[in-house]
């Protein structure tokens, strides 16, 4: 059974900002804490990652699973699923971002993960709390 996560964050950046920082992959490990490294594995004609292979610290051991990127709704949805993985069935997840009345955006932050081994309900509580400290990291690094 899937486990799922949501946040609503306010960031005082514009839109382009946040897209950028969002959909520039290779740049994660610099700002997002658990991410130790992001490769993109393909490209499409317009030069966005389609598909990028990310390691990442996950429950104190490393995990490493490949994210396949959905730009049909760009820049206001960013969109993916897990291609494959290590220690998870299915991944799938959204960024959807909303321009707000002061010129910034409304990010809200959808995830649900499929892990391979169930997991005692205070560690997924403790892994759901880093996951979305990443999305306050992307924050800090727009409003920088």
């Amino acid at each position: 059974m899937a486990d799922t996560a949501s946040l609503t964050i306010t960031i005082a950046a514009p839109l382009d900002r946040c897209w950028q920082i969002a959909t520039d992959f290779d740049r994660y490990p610099e700002w997002a804490t658990d991410v130790k490294s992001a490769v993109v594995r393909s490209r499409d004609a317009e030069g966005r990652a389609t598909q990028v292979e990310f390691r990442t610290s996950a429950l104190g051991r490393s995990t490493h699973y490949t994210l396949a990127y959905d730009y049909s709704a760009a820049p206001h949805r960013l969109a993916w699923h897990m291609v494959e993985g290590d220690i998870m069935r299915a991944v799938d997840g959204a960024y959807m971002f909303a321009p707000d009345s002061s010129g910034g955006v409304v990010l809200t932050y959808n995830l649900s993960i499929d892990l391979i081994v169930p997991l005692p309900g205070f560690v997924k509580r403790r892994a759901e709390v880093r996951i979305l400290n990443t999305v306050k990291e992307l924050k800090v690094r727009a409003e920088s």
